[in-house]
Parts: structure tokens; sequence; C-alpha cells
């Protein structure tokens, strides 16, 4: 997009919402599904319009079908591949979400799924009457469990409104975590010292979000608070942290991250570990060698591993291959 174009997105406040819903049977009453939708944007500030002839800044679009028709192909890769993104061999009931900005589409494209894809045969199972009216059922359950909200307000590049989810006692957990992933997604580079303070939330999936999200914006201010999360948060934070000083690492070619790096080495988390074992392989250091050998040797010795090994062993392999080429082209 433009920077005019981005500016626009970031100023948006009155949204018009057109839901349809098609079933086997043709169109039918999109009310129900255009209620959670409109109360869903609702909560997070935006002016909630029905009617075309009313100001809006964005027309969001949202169509729910009993039987998916793929409208195109995506380039694969990138958000193509992601859970949400349009699927190419989805046939089944689908509701995909779409915008208009001065009247024109864009790029943008989401879409959430029900968890099966012939919905005659579920709707029997089920011993429900009517196949579309089930698929519809359906659909609202997983607008209501999707987020699209917070998704739509990381692509309008609002970090104001996301951070403001962070504060609302009403928020879940889910979605003021997913919320602290999408500041760190669009680099968020203000909500930083935000992000700091919930690095320290006692809610360990919040502050699991932070880590990751710190790292990704890239602030060298945020490593101090990251190795201090290394060392004394609790196993899936110190997890989220050495991912997150991995990120940083690299980017500033920050090698004070390693020392802490390798004393969280000795954990015997497996997975805290395995991420501390890929944080060094982003910013390979000699010093982290003999280390990292010597885990490798031990593993050797497993010979029925479990998936938790196995990742292990793939995070061990790839690291010792990065620094042995970091040491040849040195």
């Amino acid at each position: 997009m433009t920077p005019e174009q981005k500016a626009k997105l970031e100023k948006i406040e009155r949204i018009l919402i057109d839901v349809l819903a098609i079933t086997d049977q043709g169109t039918v009453d999109p009310g129900p599904l255009r209620d959670i939708v409109a109360r869903r944007l609702q909560e997070l500030g935006y002016t909630v319009l029905t009617s075309p002839d009313q100001p809006h800044d964005l027309a969001f679009k949202v169509k729910c079908e009993q039987r998916k028709v793929w409208e195109g192909t995506l380039a694969s890769g990138g958000d193509a591949d992601l859970p949400d993104s349009p699927s190419r061999v989805w046939k089944g009931p689908a509701c995909q979400f779409t915008y208009l900005l001065d009247g024109k589409p864009t790029g943008w494209r989401k879409e959430v799924r029900t968890d099966f894809v012939d919905a005659i045969k579920a709707a029997e199972e089920a011993k429900a009457k009517d196949p579309g009216e089930f698929a519809m059922a359906k659909l609202k359950e997983r607008l209501e469990q999707y987020d699209f909200p917070v998704i739509l307000t990381a692509e309008l590049g609002q970090e104001e409104r996301l951070l403001k989810i962070l504060d609302q006692p009403s928020a879940t957990t889910a979605r003021k975590a997913l919320a602290i992933q999408q500041l760190g997604e669009i680099f968020a580079t203000e909500a930083a010292p935000r992000l700091l303070k919930a690095l320290k939330d006692p809610d360990p999936e919040i502050a699991k979000a932070a880590a990751i999200a710190l790292g990704n914006i890239g602030s060298k201010d945020s490593i101090p608070a990251l190795v201090e999360a290394l060392k004394t948060g609790k196993p899936e934070v110190r997890a989220a942290a050495a991912k997150g000083l991995g990120l940083l690492g690299t980017l500033h070619a920050d090698f004070s991250v390693i020392p802490p790096l390798l004393d969280a080495l000795n954990t015997d988390d497996i997975v805290v570990k395995t991420e501390v074992v890929w944080a060094l392989g982003k910013l390979p250091d000699k010093k982290a060698y003999e280390p990292l050998y010597a885990l490798n040797k031990s593993l050797q010795k497993i010979h029925n591993p479990d998936p938790n090994e196995k990742k292990l062993k793939e995070a061990v392999n790839y690291s010792l291959k990065q620094i042995d080429t970091w040491e040849y082209i040195q």
C-alpha cells in the first residue's frame, strides 16, 4: 500500500459491515452472523454501520457458505500458508473475510472453517434436520472463537487500539496474548515499553507472548529484561525469552546474549533447552560449540527419542552447522 493508504488505515473508525450467508438452498438471513460480527468489532471501539448509505471509512465483508466456492488463487508461502488464510482445497463450510478501502479490494483475506467438510453428513450425525442451518450455526461458533477484530486491527496498523486491549478488564487472556503477538508482527516499536511491563505479567501466556513480541520488534533495550526473564521466569516464559534473545542478538549482532543463553543450556527443561539451542544457532559463536557438541553426543545415545527429544536433536544439528559455517566463512 502507498503511505497515504497506510495513514488512512490507521485512522479507520467507522466500519461498514456486509455479511452474506449462503447454503445449498441459496442465500439465507445473515442477521445472526451479522450481529456477531458487529458486536465483536464494537468490543474494540469501532463504530459499526450496516447501511452503505452511511458515511464509513472502510467496508468489511464476511461471506459464510455451507459449501465454499474458491474465488481465485494465492501465491504459496508467507501469509498464504497461515492457518487462517483461504484454503484452495477446502470445500466445506467457511467464512471468508475481506475489506474494501475507498471502494477497492485489498490483498487482505482471512478464512475460518468448521471442523467438518461435509455439512450434510455432519448434520445427519448430529441428528439436525437442515444441513444448511447446521452449517451456519457452527460458523456462528467459529465467528465467536476466531478473533478477527484483533487481526483486522493489526492489519490496519492501529497500535493504540491493540494496546488498549491489554488494559481492558473484560479482555480474555487469549485476546490479550493475540494483541501482543500482533504488535510484534507489525513491529510496533512504540509498544515496547508496554510490552516490557507485560513481560512481568503473572499470567505466563501474557508474559510469553510479550517475550516473543519484543524479539520481533527488535529494540535492543529489551535485552536486559529478556535475560532476566530467561533466568527467573516460569519455564514457558524462559523458552519464549530465549527465542526473543535469539532474534535480538541476531538483529544487533550483540554477543552479550551468548553467556546467559549458555547458562540456560544447563536446564533440565527440554523445551527451554531446545529454544536456547535454536537461539545459539541464530547468532553463531564458537564459545557455544563445545557445549552444543557435548549435548549432541549425549543425544546420540538415545535410540528411541520422544517428540521433544527429536526437536532438540534438530535444533542442535542446526546450530552446530551454523557455527561450523560461520567459522569457515571467517
